[in-house]
């Protein structure tokens, strides 16, 4: 990998099929993932989801550190409209954990409470204030531990679709981790969003979708979990999000965060084990081209 220094890329277990979702789909063993992203030259990950990686921090430091890795945070998806005290809980341990490996940012993402990310049920106003509620309480404890806190809008979750992303920004103060995938396909156009809410950019989640897909799943005609399962997610470059003009938009508004490089996969029994490293080397390259083009001007 060849991409400039000064920006921080990063890789995730979802490239690899590692989900928290019970049923996902064939799990690689974690030294394989790791491996694979330590061969295209990747020197950081998110951690993927509770139990793929050692939960003990000296474990998990010294299996990072077996691949010349490093963790920059890790994503928590928990119901905060119901039960605060056990989403603090949650987010309270994975703080600690991450600020044990020298992490920086906890990605959150409104859970429903339900298994994966297909139904939704709609939040009354009190579940929706206890929502922004406890995301101030998982923010404050994640700065305990000295670890930043971004909300993910996210397929299947709470905050989904252009208006509750704009109700979000209205009504927290936390940034958000603009994710190029999930903001489309819920129906928000990311690059104007990050235009719009410069200075509530967090973090960042590059993925690239085929928007005829992603149409499908927003009219509900497709279920999600079918639509990742028929390649709704590709490497950058080859779908329909702007992926240059994100890149381009915050790295001159100033953005000196993580670029994660992320394409949620379901693998197949059949699914060939090289195939996510094939992927995410083309969305490295794209990348690159994008940087040597920022760098050129």
């Amino acid at each position: 990998m060849t991409i400039d220094p000064d920006f921080k890329i990063a890789a995730a277990p979802i490239s690899w099929g590692v989900c928290e979702v019970p049923g996902w789909g064939r799990v690689l063993d974690a030294p394989v993932v790791l491996g694979q992203m330590a061969e295209l030259g990747v020197k950081a990950t998110e951690l993927g989801p509770p139990g793929y990686l050692p939960r003990d921090p000296a474990r998990l430091r010294a299996l990072l550190g077996d691949h010349d890795l490093r963790l920059i945070g890790g994503f928590l998806a928990v119901a905060l409209h119901s039960d605060p005290d056990a989403a603090v809980a949650a987010a309270e341990e994975s703080a600690a954990l991450f600020a044990a490996c020298g992490a920086e940012v906890l990605v959150l993402a409104a859970a429903t409470g339900l298994d994966g990310y297909d139904d939704r049920p709609e939040l009354t106003a009190a579940e929706w204030r206890t929502l922004v509620d406890t995301a101030a309480r998982i923010r404050d404890t994640a700065a305990a531990h000295g670890l930043r806190t971004v909300l993910h809008p996210h397929v299947g979750t709470h905050v989904e679709t252009e208006a509750e992303v704009e109700r979000f920004i209205a009504d927290s103060d936390l940034p958000l981790c603009l994710d190029t995938g999930h903001l489309l396909i819920g129906g928000t156009d990311p690059v104007a969003l990050a235009r719009r809410f410069p200075d509530r950019i967090g973090h960042l989640h590059l993925k690239d979708v085929r928007a005829d897909l992603a149409d499908r799943v927003r009219t509900g005609e497709l279920a999600y979990t079918d639509a990742v399962g028929q390649g709704i997610y590709v490497p950058l470059g080859e779908g329909d999000v702007d992926i240059e003009a994100m890149v381009r938009f915050v790295h001159e508004a100033g953005y000196t965060g993580w670029y994660v490089l992320e394409q949620d996969t379901a693998l197949g029994p059949d699914s060939a084990d090289g195939v996510p490293k094939r992927d995410t080397a083309r969305s490295l390259a794209h990348l690159d081209k994008i940087v040597s083009r920022l760098a050129a001007a």
